[in-house]
């Protein structure tokens, strides 16, 4: 099928467009852009910069891709935003690209969605399949792995990390990283208990919500710390891989700085 672009938009004959690319009106696409096949702007959509994008997204009125970042050390080198496929973003959804002090691109990976108003910061790296519900704001150099909810009104700090298959309530202030599984609330926002539902729906075997629960309950409400709880787990011949990657992604956030993985400027001062 062939590309249909309506005649109130600007699009720059250097951008490069796949077949079936459908933009609307008043939508406006920079020279550096390129969009798979399939893809869809709805009205009023701006998308610049060094903007890659893969096939069959949708973009809803008012988003702006690719712009420059909220950063005020930002020279204006071509740093890059990286989209994969089956995304959608809702209504007014931001993606700022990349600063040079990090890698340079603003990552988002394949069957997310963006509800509207979300803000994605610079230098981000959104796996797959994750869902942010409206005004969900992503601060810089901020990781959220595949399969993880944020619910309205989350903030999340600039480097911090959200763990796969978590989720994270309504208006929450994440100032440290969210581990793996876990259900996160508060402000600022803590693990309360395990994601249950979720990992029900993606059908973790019984064996392994059980695991995790356990883990949750000594390294939560016991609070016996990371070697002393791997040691209980393995005596009781449940250290499962789920709970590997649990232990992994909390040392990872204790050699940070305040609680934050991705944040190792302290060790460099």
């Amino acid at each position: 099928m062939s590309t249909i672009i309506a005649h109130t938009a600007v699009v720059d004959p250097r951008a490069e467009l796949d077949e079936d690319v459908r933009i609307g009106h008043h939508c406006m696409i920079g020279p550096n852009v390129r969009i798979g096949r399939g893809t869809r702007l709805e009205n009023g959509v701006t998308i610049v910069g060094n903007t890659s994008i893969g096939r069959d997204n949708r973009f809803f009125t008012g988003c702006v891709i690719g712009g420059e970042p909220q950063d005020l050390s930002y020279q204006g080198s071509p740093t890059q935003v990286v989209i994969g496929d089956c995304n959608v973003f809702r209504e007014c959804t931001t993606v700022n690209r990349g600063t040079e002090k990090d890698q340079g691109v603003t990552s988002i990976g394949s069957q997310c969605y963006f509800m509207a108003t979300s803000h994605i910061a610079h230098d981000c790296v959104i796996e797959d399949r994750v869902i942010t519900a409206n005004n969900v704001m992503l601060g810089g150099h901020v990781r959220v792995e595949h399969d993880a909810t944020l619910s309205g009104g989350v903030a999340v700090h600039h480097f911090a990390s959200i763990g796969c298959y978590s989720f994270v309530s309504g208006l929450s202030r994440v100032l440290q990283d969210v581990p793996p599984y876990m259900l996160a609330e508060g402000f600022p926002a803590r693990p309360r208990c395990v994601n249950v539902v979720a990992l029900k729906r993606k059908n973790f075997t019984t064996a392994a919500i059980r695991a995790i629960g356990e883990a949750h309950k000594l390294l939560y409400r016991s609070k016996v710390g990371i070697k002393h709880a791997r040691e209980i787990l393995q005596g009781d011949a449940i250290l499962t891989p789920e709970l590997e990657t649990l232990f992994e992604f909390i040392e990872n956030s204790s050699e940070g700085r305040h609680g934050r993985g991705r944040d190792r400027r302290a060790a460099a001062a």
